[in-house]
């Protein structure tokens, strides 16, 4: 049923498009006014401050639902294995995020399943409000930054918020949890990215002791040990283990 909406969902876009389109050519499109009209009535101006303050997070909320998700571990673990092979700019930027955000994706369902069951289909029927919606979205999503997030780090962000110690989980604040969590998939990452750097560097330097052996001064020893880099990660079915373990490190 997902499936059909959402193609029933592009083929309309994309008719939609063709039409805009087509009637560009013809004729000129109709012009768009928006206007703001003077009220007496506090509550129009009062949603109408909230909708400019939704709008205006709408900017940085994918940035902070990022930070929540596995997306920060895998991306810079992609990134430091791109270094560390020495390929510059190949895999693209645009492949590296598009392989992190499907495999963010592929990692966040369960957390996703369980906010969408126990909150977003609950406020969809009118069965919770707004604010106990949040309330229960943010459980499960705080039990998963939690399993991830170094004791030391939730404390340093506890102490330097002078907030008084959370007796259980629930009462740890997000704001709080959030940043704890970033420099713990920060570090992670950095210890996932070192493992990777190390068969690689030892190429690198058998490579360059070759080569002054052999009195090749002149020559950069990244041209040879580029080669012989890739076809160990080839050999070896690199992307299929770094992926893997970055799936299992979130067990």
């Amino acid at each position: 049923m997902k499936n059909k909406v959402l193609l029933v969902t592009i083929l309309t876009a994309i008719t939609t498009f063709f039409i805009l389109v087509h009637s560009a050519g013809a004729e000129p499109l109709p012009g768009v006014n928006l206007q703001v009209s003077p009220t007496d009535e506090p509550q129009q101006v009062v949603d109408s401050v909230k909708l400019l303050v939704m709008l205006t997070l709408l900017s940085v909320l994918p940035g902070i639902i990022l930070s929540m998700t596995s997306f920060t571990r895998i991306i810079v673990v992609l990134s430091l294995l791109r270094t560390a092979l020495g390929t510059r700019q190949t895999p693209p930027n645009q492949v590296l995020i598009g392989l992190a955000l499907f495999i963010t994706v592929f990692l966040m369902a369960p957390v996703y399943n369980e906010v969408n069951e126990q909150a977003i289909q609950p406020y969809l029927d009118n069965q919770l409000n707004q604010e106990e919606a949040w309330d229960k979205a943010k459980d499960p999503v705080r039990e998963f930054m939690l399993k991830q997030t170094r004791d030391k780090d939730l404390e340093l962000f506890i102490e330097l918020s002078d907030s008084p110690r959370p007796e259980n989980v629930k009462d740890v604040k997000l704001f709080t949890l959030m940043p704890a969590f970033v420099i713990s998939e920060l570090k992670t990452a950095f210890q996932i990215g070192f493992l990777l750097y190390v068969p690689f560097l030892v190429i690198d330097m058998v490579v360059a002791s070759t080569l002054m052996s052999m009195g090749m001064f002149m020559l950069p020893p990244v041209i040879i040990s580029l080669p012989f880099k890739i076809l160990l990660f080839v050999m070896i079915d690199g992307w299929h283990l770094v992926v893997k373990s970055l799936a299992e490190s979130f067990t």
